[in-house]
């Protein structure tokens, strides 16, 4: 990677006092306190998929965001804090009793920009630009009390409901001229998924989507009448698939339908059944959270009243749940044989439950289902669909099973919201003041119909200062000339970007620097890349649905923030480049019809800070509309 720009959390964490806890031990003696220290720390970053950039004597700096971005980077950060903390206190217990050494560590969160450099296998920081982010993390770090994790208000806007926060008031940092708001993260929220985390706020009033909600209603009575089916609502990132089925799932509880939910987690991917378990949890009724000897009775007694027969899978199902008693030194069962055996029970209860009468099945953000997981679906899609059950479950683009071309398989496709129903949300929003007339047309422009843009959008001008009042009735306190993209949009859109293959990942920035609509021939001029991987990667962008083909040789960004975020994460002096050969390969390709085309080249030598060749390129372009204009009649 020559280098990118990046949102992301930057963790610090160390040893408070290591220096009086150590002195007068022995070498060997320390490092037998520290390295174990050290060793949490690292499992815990590595556990919710961060990077560790430095390991510093008795503590580390960790990313998350970095080198590949997640969305969730902040979540991350936090939950590998606490993670950090409740492995530090255990281990710090048994440390207590044999060395009479009183552990504890601090841990600082900063959320924001910076550049991401590979130097080798190693993630090299360049700071020089935008080093605050890591400045202000390091000084959170330092400010933190023995035991607690303390993070900005850049970072708690990133995760707002998923961790629950103490105010401290006013941390002075050195080298600003400004104390900086202090928080200190008190353990775990009640929100898990962003739909949850976004819902703290109360819902926007549920528009556009009738006919969608018709359709799937009317998928469940042929499910319920006859025999099951599966139906996949697919959709963009943030364009409403998950409010469009927790309507449709509140529906159907006010039918009194049993309905059993499980929510995929972009960052617990990696534990294996982990959905699978949630869904068997919610159908027996059962919390995760209680005690394990009561969770496994409950679980024996619900199975067993559901079919007798079930009960020589109850080893199995303990085991699945996480509440076996089976003894730690016995050997683990097979990977194949285990899912072979998940795979049986799965089918055995849900035929059990089917014959207690209709059912709903539901699974929300299924693009980030785990492997184990993932591998029973299907099982769990064939049974469904000869039981009178209804298997839902929304996905991304990128998504695709081999038994969604099965028969009892339907999609739904989510579009974003047309025109008015983007204007109604938007005004219920803001409201229908005077002042926020012309900055409600502002975001529907900028957001395209995207329910989640629009409202982190307005979210973020009400926590700015911006907006005053109250949602639905606010006043608009500037002038509405530019709106940035909220850190959450960012981090959302920049995820998928880095989700790309190499190539297409190229592609997609480099169109984003010709601009919104770009022309193809152009795009190959400037790329490097050979003409069938062009195509290739042309062609997955666009089923991935971050662009469409406009006319058979020009393209069009499917959401103008997705081009602004992709031209954002590259460096300054990549786009400067990219701007210079953009305005010669207009030059050269549209070399019969450069009086069209005199604006966009002009604009493309500005950014490539050429003045004088983009001086000569306007003056070309005023004289063409000079030609083009009809006179006006003198007056008389």
């Amino acid at each position: 990677m020559e280098g990118e720009r990046k949102q992301v959390t930057v963790l610090f964490a160390d040893l408070k006092g290591s220096m009086e806890l150590l002195a007068g031990r022995d070498p060997e003696e320390a490092r037998k306190i520290l390295d174990p220290v050290l060793d949490r720390m690292i499992e815990a970053v590595h556990r919710y998929e961060g990077t560790v950039n430095q390991v510093m004597g008795d503590g580390i700096m960790a990313l998350f965001g970095a080198p590949l971005a997640h969305e969730d980077h902040a979540v991350r950060a936090c939950y590998a804090a606490l993670r950090m903390q409740d492995s530090i206190k255990t281990y710090a217990d048994g440390v207590f009793r044999s060395h009479g050494v009183n552990v504890q560590i601090r841990i600082g969160l900063n959320s924001g920009e910076v550049v991401v450099r590979a130097i080798g296998s190693d993630l090299h920081m360049d700071y020089t630009a935008v080093g605050q982010t890591t400045h202000l993390a390091a000084r959170m770090e330092q400010a933190a009390s023995p035991g607690s994790i303390l993070l900005t208000p850049s970072t708690l806007d990133l995760v707002g409901g998923y961790v629950d926060v103490k105010p401290l008031g006013p941390v002075p940092v050195k080298g600003l001229a400004h104390a900086v708001e202090g928080f200190e993260v008190i353990g775990a929220g009640p929100a898990r998924t962003r739909f949850q985390a976004t819902a703290r706020h109360g819902f926007t009033r549920f528009v556009g989507r009738d006919d969608e909600m018709a359709t799937l209603d009317a998928a469940l009575r042929r499910a319920l009448e006859r025999h099951g089916l599966a139906m996949g609502v697919v959709g963009a990132a943030g364009v409403g698939k998950s409010r469009l089925c927790h309507e449709f799932i509140e529906l159907c509880r006010s039918r009194r339908l049993p309905v059993v939910e499980a929510h995929c987690l972009s960052h617990a991917r990696t534990a294996p059944f982990g959905v699978l378990r949630d869904l068997l949890l919610g159908a027996l009724g059962v919390d995760q959270n209680e005690n394990p000897e009561l969770t496994r009775a409950k679980i024996s007694e619900l199975l067993v009243a559901l079919d007798p027969s079930l009960v020589d899978a109850l080893p199995l199902a303990h085991d699945l749940l996480d509440v076996s008693e089976r003894p730690s030194r016995e050997p683990a069962r097979d990977p194949v044989e285990q899912e072979r055996a998940v795979a049986g029970l799965l089918r055995r209860l849900l035929r059990a439950r089917g014959a207690a009468g209709p059912f709903v099945v539901y699974l929300d953000d299924a693009h980030w289902i785990d492997p184990q997981s993932e591998r029973l679906l299907a099982a769990l899609a064939d049974v469904a669909s000869t039981t009178r059950a209804f298997l839902l479950l929304n996905f991304r683009p990128e998504f695709h099973a081999a038994w969604m071309g099965r028969s009892y398989y339907q999609q739904l496709s989510v579009a974003p919201l047309g025109r008015e129903a983007t204007r109604e949300m938007i005004n219920g929003l803001l409201g229908y003041d005077p002042s926020v007339v012309e900055l409600g047309e502002l975001i529907r422009g900028r957001t395209q119909g995207n329910p989640f843009f629009i409202e982190e959008v307005v979210q973020a001008l009400a926590a700015s200062g911006a907006l005053a009042g109250e949602r639905g009735a606010y006043r608009w306190t500037r002038s509405a000339a530019e709106l940035e993209v909220p850190a959450t949009v960012q981090a959302l859109l920049a995820a998928r970007v880095d989700g790309l293959a190499e190539n297409d990942k190229l592609v997609l920035q480099t169109a984003a620097v010709i601009g919104k609509r770009f022309s193809e021939r152009v795009l190959r001029h400037i790329v490097g890349l050979p003409t069938g991987e062009v195509d290739g990667s042309l062609a997955t962008l666009e089923r991935a649905e971050f662009i469409h083909g406009e006319t058979e040789t020009e393209y069009v960004f499917r959401h103008p923030l997705t081009q602004e975020v992709a031209y954002g994460s590259q460096l300054l002096e990549r786009r400067v480049a990219l701007h210079a050969a953009v305005a010669r390969a207009l030059e050269e390709v549209f070399a019969d019809r450069l009086g069209e085309r005199a604006a966009l080249i002009a604009h493309h030598w500005e950014q490539a800070r050429r003045p004088a060749q983009a001086a000569r390129w306007r003056r070309l372009a005023a004289l063409r509309v000079a030609r083009i204009q009809p006179r006006r009649p003198p007056r008389r």
